[in-house]
């Protein structure tokens, strides 16, 4: 874990991009991985804990309507979250994450550890649905590290 952080926090750094985070079920634990080496406040500018449906809409400016009709957790919400945290906070890159961390809130089409990672940058949107197992804390921390991964994918190979 420790070795991609420190390669996202040495690309940012060294290519002076910046990055704003919109999370749900991992609730602030992505904001930490990323804040958790010195000199991150060079490049990392925003995190929000968007975890009420309410504060999706309010603070993040996820259409009520999205919500309603696909549901908090969808790739329509997620896209939201990492382009509006990313216009919010004027960063180069927005993360956002919306899943269903367990054990409660499953559904048959979307049941727990259910997530969907979103990068934006003004280029692109990218967004991908996983399932991941296990406890309610192994499938924070697994959205958590998939989200590094695609950022390191996103930022490195795409600059």
């Amino acid at each position: 874990m420790q070795l991609i952080i420190r390669q996202i926090h040495k690309f940012l750094i060294k290519n002076k991009k910046t990055v704003a985070v919109a999370e749900s079920c991992t609730g602030g634990l992505l904001s930490s991985m990323l804040t958790s080496i010195s000199g991150s406040s060079i490049y990392f500018i925003l995190g929000v804990v968007a975890y009420s449906n309410r504060a999706k809409s309010h603070l993040l400016s996820v259409p009520a309507t999205i919500i309603t009709r696909r549901g908090a957790v969808s790739k329509e919400v997620a896209r939201r979250l990492s382009r509006n945290a990313r216009k919010l906070a004027q960063a180069d890159f927005g993360i956002g994450i919306t899943g269903i961390a367990g054990p409660t809130g499953a559904t048959f089409e979307k049941p727990v550890g259910t997530v969907f990672v979103s990068i934006d940058s003004p280029h692109r949107n990218i967004c991908k649905r996983f399932k991941f197992n296990g406890s309610r804390k192994n499938i924070q921390k697994s959205a958590a590290l998939k989200a590094l991964e695609l950022l390191k994918n996103e930022s490195i190979y795409r600059h």
